[in-house]
């Protein structure tokens, strides 16, 4: 992206008329069991895919374009939506990638920026599916996927404009008191949260990912899960000592109905009970 954009309008407009770039370790992973089409599951394919949260709004996205009227039920899910393509077909559409890597060649440092966002994601979803398996949710993979993708918007713009991106960030470096919005807002014209909004509905994602996302419902327990686990994925990024993290502990014990104790346990932050 050579020119750089700013508002909310043009942002939408212009990343809805991109494809979505993935992480070359995807690509490689679907070009191997590409060879196996006829063999392999449907639970494989969606395995790979969640392990990229860029690769898994790619898929989400173009299956709701190819959601048919009579289909009540939103794909929330990455094995329904490979269910619902077929897997001939979806080797067929995604064959060939944008890879995330080239792309932000010539900005490395905007590449471990975004490098850095996609491994928060990944753990944030981690947590999310972990604890909502332990409090038995009837669907906890829409509650991973939500955690996976609660920062799309973050990870498009390092993709699309990196030096924006690096923009934003080095605004947060040179005044820690800054918020996050108003940095975003400075650069980009728009908080991203509010693009990712904007983004869901114009393509089309499922609302119940959407709501599970949207940090202004976290009175509802799935909502909740999912905000916790992108907080303590956030702010265990740099170490287990950010003075957020007491707080978020606390959180995160009373929705599991377990102690903190237990819960550092599962956190793999001690051996014992003993503090």
């Amino acid at each position: 992206m050579t020119t750089l954009l700013t508002g909310l309008a043009p942002w939408t407009t212009f990343l809805s008329n991109q494809e979505i770039p993935v992480l070359r370790q995807t690509a490689r992973a679907l070009a191997d069991v590409r060879q196996y089409a006829d063999s392999v599951g449907v639970r494989k394919i969606a395995a790979i895919v969640l392990n990229d949260p860029l690769m898994t709004a790619r898929v989400l996205r173009f299956a709701a374009s190819r959601r048919s009227r009579r289909q009540l039920q939103d794909l929330s899910t990455v094995e329904h939506a490979v269910m619902m393509l077929g897997v001939e077909p979806f080797f067929h559409h995604f064959a060939h990638f944008d890879i995330i890597e080239d792309r932000l060649k010539p900005y490395p440092q905007a590449l471990l920026g975004l490098l850095h966002v996609v491994r928060r994601a990944q753990r944030a979803a981690r947590y999310a599916l972990d604890w909502a398996t332990w409090r038995y949710d009837l669907n906890s993979e829409e509650v991973a996927v939500a955690a996976l993708l609660h920062d799309l918007a973050e990870m498009l713009v390092w993709c699309a404009s990196p030096q924006q991106a690096l923009g934003v960030q080095a605004l947060q470096a040179d005044n820690l008191a800054l918020r996050s919005a108003d940095a975003q807002t400075a650069v980009l014209g728009f908080a991203l949260n509010d693009l990712q909004t904007v983004l869901c509905k114009e393509w089309q994602l499922p609302e119940l990912l959407a709501d599970l996302m949207d940090d202004k419902h976290a009175g509802r327990a799935r909502v909740k899960n999912v905000k916790l686990a992108v907080d303590l994925a956030r702010h265990s990024a740099q170490g287990w000592d950010d003075p957020a993290l007491p707080d978020d502990f606390r959180a995160i014990a009373a929705l599991m109905n377990i102690d903190e104790a237990t819960l550092r346990l599962r956190l793999g932050l001690q051996r014992t009970g003993a503090d």
